[in-house]
């Protein structure tokens, strides 16, 4: 069956961190790792509740406030720096749009409750997505199968008419599990070329 649906991450894919430097610079002043910060902030027990929607991310943020001792404005300043080396690549969000005239784009992320405000409003990227799946909207993350169940049910197609580009082996693992195809991103140009065998071949 031929593919007719790709669908697509946002962390790690189409908004990346670029440069780590001041993640780096502010973990070391904290006395952490750039790993354990980031470990606060997307994968510990509270990261994961926002992903899932059963907390919103300013209890996150008053968490981590309070776990490195920051006053309001060290708050403020913690998460300039912990964001300032990711940038949007909107250049392959153009190569999205370019898909639209002949595949459905859909987008499948796992992530906090305003991330369909940032896309819409701030990044204005939205509308390179025919379906917007979000975790936090769904209370289920990747790679659990219902929410990729949730996203094909919405785009209408079968698993097999799907390919997921995502990151992360296990969402990846996830997708082939449930019938979809799968590219794992590394970098724009293999995902660009691994993506135009699967729908070329």
């Amino acid at each position: 069956m031929s593919i007719k649906a790709v669908v697509w991450d946002i962390g790690g894919v189409i908004m990346r961190t670029e440069d780590h430097t001041s993640r780096e610079q502010l973990a070391t002043q904290l006395g952490v790792t750039r790993k354990q910060l980031e470990m606060t902030v997307f994968a510990g027990d509270l990261g994961r509740r926002v992903q899932l929607g059963e907390i919103n991310p300013d209890e996150l943020w008053r968490a981590v406030r309070a776990e490195y001792g920051l006053s309001h404005e060290g708050l403020v300043d913690f998460q300039k720096r912990f964001w300032a080396g990711d940038i949007v690549d909107y250049d392959l969000v153009e190569y999205i749009r370019s898909l639209r005239e002949r595949y459905i784009t859909a987008l499948l992320s796992n992530a906090w409750n305003d991330l369909r405000a940032v896309i819409t409003e701030r990044w204005k990227i939205a509308d390179a997505f025919d379906v917007i799946v979000i975790s936090s909207e769904e209370g289920i993350m990747k790679p659990e199968a219902r929410i990729y169940e949730i996203a094909l049910g919405r785009i209408g197609v079968a698993p097999s008419e799907a390919v997921l580009i995502d990151d992360f082996a296990q969402n990846i693992e996830g997708a082939l599990a449930v019938g979809m195809a799968g590219i794992q991103f590394v970098c724009v140009e293999q995902t660009r070329r691994d993506l135009g065998a699967i729908l070329n071949g």
